[in-house]
């Protein structure tokens, strides 16, 4: 029952249109004009954006982080250095990012190569981030197995008591990835699911652009 009920889920898009014309002739202007427009919508959690990775034995994983930082040099989130995804962007440097705003009827799916940001940049960012944040960076080894909650909660209390009154560090095992990108590609809803999808592909140095077939 439950597959038919999927199968019957349809929804038309028709809130714009994007043509090679209409975008700007550089990707990250592109972008920025988007992701502003996705702020001002108000929407929830605009910056999320699912990372998805390989491992060394060729095994794809996913999951959503959040961006920090975006320019011409590439894309930026923070990360524990000892996660699934950082182990799998230190055995594999390849890595996507799609970015789904649906009450905009939009994506950006993004490709490129992740490498590690300099250590002052991370403590940088590490500075801004609230005190229950940088206690959470240091407490938890993500990805590795727990007994229970109980445990991280203990971890936290331990690290509250050791910080207690003073500046909390950046660890050494946590900090920034920037994603450089080679090929971005825009998305925009369409009727009948012929949807608009330009295309930047970085070739000689400079930013090719082309429509795809929806």
């Amino acid at each position: 029952m439950i597959g038919k009920e999927l199968a019957a889920i349809r929804r038309d898009y028709s809130l714009k249109e994007l043509s090679k014309s209409s975008v700007s002739r550089n990707p990250f202007e592109q972008f920025g004009v988007w992701m502003t427009e996705a702020i001002d919508s108000q929407l929830h959690e605009p910056t999320a954006m699912t990372l998805s990775t390989v491992d060394a034995e060729c095994r794809p994983s996913a999951r959503v982080v959040l961006l920090k930082e975006f320019s011409e040099s590439g894309f930026v989130f923070f990360t524990n250095y000892e996660s699934k995804k950082s182990r799998d962007l230190l055995a594999n440097p390849n890595a996507s990012l799609l970015f789904f705003w649906p009450e905009l009827e939009r994506q950006v799916a993004i490709v490129g190569t992740a490498e590690k940001i300099p250590v002052e940049e991370s403590a940088a960012y590490f500075r801004t981030r609230p005190v229950g944040s940088q206690i959470g960076a240091w407490a938890s080894k993500q990805s590795s197995v727990i007994e229970s909650r109980e445990v991280l909660e203990r971890a936290v209390a331990e690290l509250e008591a050791r910080f207690d009154g003073k500046e909390v560090p950046l660890p050494d095992f946590w900090g920034g990835f920037r994603v450089t990108p080679r090929r971005f590609e825009f998305w925009q809803g369409r009727p009948s699911r012929l949807h608009d999808r330009i295309c930047y592909e970085l070739v000689g140095g400079k930013w090719k652009i082309y429509r795809l077939s929806p």
